[in-house]
């Protein structure tokens, strides 16, 4: 029996990415409609009645809970979502999977797993606790900012998304800043302050006025011989300084 399954993201390459790691996770399973909203989620469903539904919680107009909704008693659900542990609680407590974003080919293999194991079963009635993760993450959405999550960068003629996961400082150089992950360096036209702002201040700390840095990154802090307090990161062979404005973050050294 063919496994088919439709795709709900409002960006691309979110989508593509998606597509991309199913077809290596789940070689057999079909892909037959992709969708940037929920409205367009609902009309594709219909038309082509998948098997499962891949739905991105945010999305402009209709989002995948609203669609879920109406869903649900149709095919199987599995939401993707940038949200924290403090929503993800609520995934955990029922049957919906749900897939944090970015989605590493581990998480998604082991969702595979588990739809494998429903699909002889009909859909689960999960209408009441998507009423009640429908208010959660509206809680957790005012409460908490929504923290910049991708950074786009222009390469060639392509576009590169590139997970802050992945980035280990932002420098700036100039007119644009320089994006450091552990296997290239690219430029973007976003300043350091425009980052500063969207980004998560637990995630990333300014450690000099021209330099951001991923604080899960960093493998040790130390003093050279100027005295000059310098960060050592994971991943990568140099040293960035941290300035004296900014020394306080490591109130032990």
């Amino acid at each position: 029996m063919t496994v088919t399954a439709l795709i709900a993201d409002d960006e691309a390459p979110l989508r593509e990415q998606l597509r991309t790691r199913l077809a290596q996770a789940w070689p057999e399973l079909r892909i037959v409609a992709e969708a940037a909203n929920g409205v367009e989620a609902l009309e594709l469903a219909a038309q082509h009645k998948p098997d499962i539904a891949f739905l991105d919680i945010r999305m402009p107009g209709m989002g995948g809970i609203d669609a879920a909704r109406q869903l649900y008693n149709r095919c199987h659900i599995v939401f993707a979502t940038a949200y924290d542990q403090y929503a993800l609680d609520a995934f955990e407590q029922g049957a919906i999977d749900y897939l944090l974003k970015p989605v590493t080919p581990e998480r998604l293999a082991t969702t595979c797993e588990r739809l494998k194991a429903r699909l002889h079963r009909a859909p689960q009635d999960i209408g009441a606790q998507l009423a009640e993760l429908g208010t959660l993450l509206k809680q957790g959405g005012a409460a908490k900012p929504n923290y910049l999550r991708w950074i786009q960068a222009q390469v060639g003629g392509s576009l590169r998304m590139i997970s802050t996961r992945e980035i280990l400082f932002f420098q700036a150089d100039d007119k644009y800043t320089c994006v450091q992950t552990a296997t290239a360096q690219l430029l973007i036209r976003k300043t350091l302050k425009e980052l500063a702002d969207e980004l998560d201040p637990d995630e990333f700390w300014r450690i000099h006025r021209s330099t951001l840095v991923r604080v899960d990154a960093i493998a040790e802090v130390f003093r050279d011989l100027r005295g000059r307090q310098m960060v050592r990161l994971r991943d990568f062979p140099g040293e960035l300084e941290v300035s004296r404005n900014h020394g306080h973050l490591f109130q032990q050294m």
